[in-house]
């Protein structure tokens, strides 16, 4: 196939939409599932909300509304864990993208006064920064820097009857297996997805992007997520291990205007051409040192008690606290002194880079070091064009939850939060500060301290409401985005005890 061709079918996923039918079948979700051990289920949630909506007199989401999920759930021992992914949002046929939204959500009781604790984390996005010379953090990004929030949207090509190369996003769920009560794994990998790279400022007193164009659009060959559960009966502690990869970039437009520049792994195109003796898309990354990190944040939420975070060396951190945690731990406690959780970020401080040019098998890799620090909730939650709706998303969970068992004030607590950013207990960033745009390979872990008991199921729908939330949330800023007069536009270990 010509490259002029190419071009010009990557530069349509600008205003490309894509009709995509699940090629699954969708699962019905009943408060009795979480009563069982375990499961897996593909659920349309906008199914779930429109029955709730309709049974308590409320307005439910448009029919033609679908966000599929690929859920696990895990109740053993006193301990609850529901993972959420979003393989994709559809609306009615005329808008459907399939994002990686990742989130888990565990419950269980302390290991000391058996208190009820709800922990929730979430991938937010990649960030994509370039360092200035006025860096604050090195190797992390930071105010200072130059930013790229990459929105990831997946496009399938299918409908164009065209030769292309392996373009169409998909996403395939990993089953949920496990060896005995004690060790479980599942995950979800997506592949071949299109991201818009939006130029992002953090700084909390005027977070902001720019609204009019993206800088580029880049093609990921995949994004995966696996997890790995094990639960201690002796020391009453479960461990979970994620397994982030962010596969090398294939594709990269860049506005350079009036023109978009096109690279690929064979060198640069200019309205089709290649341009002789051209940087390749990894020589391009190289030169101007583009790096990439994963952004997440976290909420621990109880009935009676409020949450304090902490180093060892007793610096507290909050939703405003910016420190380098890569050589220690985040503990958080009740604030009456009781151990709820540990994130430990000291324990994984390096990270795997394939390089595809030396090696094209991506067989061999190499070694390097990873940074992670903590980052003012503030720079992104208060992004009024990239994060508003996920803080005004709060109107949404009347319709998300059902047949809940809980303590009302713990549910009200509960749902109030684990959805809201800027209520995190804090935002963290991992970053790789060697990229080229190549294959990365990292470990996060967290692992909370629990009392084991008879397992409960009636936390799994308060679970999925805080995690349909962030669902609902990247639909309504990909509706937005759609919209021309409106204003729209990866690692770590955690233990718990």
């Amino acid at each position: 196939m010509k490259t002029k061709n190419l071009f010009t079918l990557l530069l349509a996923t600008i205003t490309l939409t894509a009709i995509i039918s699940p090629a699954f079948a969708i699962d019905t979700l009943t408060a009795s599932d979480f009563k069982k051990e375990s499961w897996t289920k593909t659920v349309d949630f906008f199914n779930y909300a429109r029955q709730y909506a309709l049974s308590n007199g409320l307005q439910p989401p448009p029919s033609y509304w679908h966000a599929y999920l690929y859920m696990a759930y895990i109740n053993t021992r006193g301990l609850q864990v529901l993972y959420a992914g979003l393989d994709n949002i559809t609306f009615g046929g005329l808008l459907t993208f399939r994002i990686p939204m990742q989130s888990f959500i565990m419950h269980y009781k302390t290991n000391n006064r058996t208190r009820d604790v709800i922990l929730a984390s979430t991938f937010l996005m990649l960030l994509a920064f370039n360092e200035t010379t006025n860096t604050i953090y090195p190797n992390s990004p930071d105010m200072n820097d130059t930013l790229w929030a990459s929105f990831s949207m997946g496009f399938s090509l299918n409908e164009l009857n065209a030769e292309l190369p392996a373009l169409n996003s998909k996403t395939t769920p990993i089953p949920l297996t496990h060896t005995d009560e004690n060790h479980w794994s599942w995950g979800m990998r997506y592949t071949n997805l299109t991201a818009y790279w939006w130029r992002t400022w953090i700084n909390p007193d005027d977070p902001h992007y720019q609204q009019n164009r993206p800088t580029a659009i880049t093609v990921y060959d995949e994004l995966t997520f696996t997890y790995n559960l094990t639960i201690n009966p002796t020391d009453k502690t479960a461990t979970l291990t994620e397994n982030h990869i962010i596969g090398k970039m294939t594709h990269l437009l860049l506005f350079s205007d009036p023109f978009w520049l096109y690279f690929n792994s064979t060198g640069t195109y200019l309205l089709g051409n290649l341009i002789p003796n051209s940087l390749t898309i990894y020589e391009f990354l190289e030169k101007y040192q583009v790096k990439m990190s994963i952004v997440n944040y976290q909420t621990s939420v109880l009935l009676d008690r409020e949450t304090i975070s902490k180093t060892p060396q007793n610096q507290q951190i909050t939703n405003s606290t910016e420190i380098p945690i890569t050589n220690t731990t985040i503990d958080t406690y009740t604030d009456d002194g009781e151990k709820i959780s540990q994130a430990d970020f000291n324990t994984k401080k390096t990270y795997k880079l394939y390089n595809y040019t030396e090696d094209p098998t991506e067989q061999t890799y190499a070694i390097y070091n990873s940074t992670s620090r903590t980052a003012h909730i503030g720079g992104f939650a208060g992004n009024t064009g990239l994060f508003a709706y996920h803080i005004g998303l709060m109107k949404f969970l009347p319709l998300l939850v059902l047949h809940i068992n809980l303590p009302r004030q713990l549910c009200t607590r509960a749902i109030g939060t684990i959805a809201n950013i800027s209520r995190s207990n804090y935002l963290y960033i991992t970053a790789y500060p060697t990229y080229s745009g190549y294959k990365i390979e990292h470990d996060p872990e967290i692992t909370i301290y629990l009392t084991l008991q008879t397992p409960q199921g009636w936390i799994g729908i308060l679970l999925i409401s805080g995690i349909a939330a962030t669902i609902i949330a990247a639909s309504i800023i990909l509706i937005r985005r759609r919209k021309p007069k409106q204003t729209i536009q990866p690692t770590k270990r955690i233990q718990t005890k």
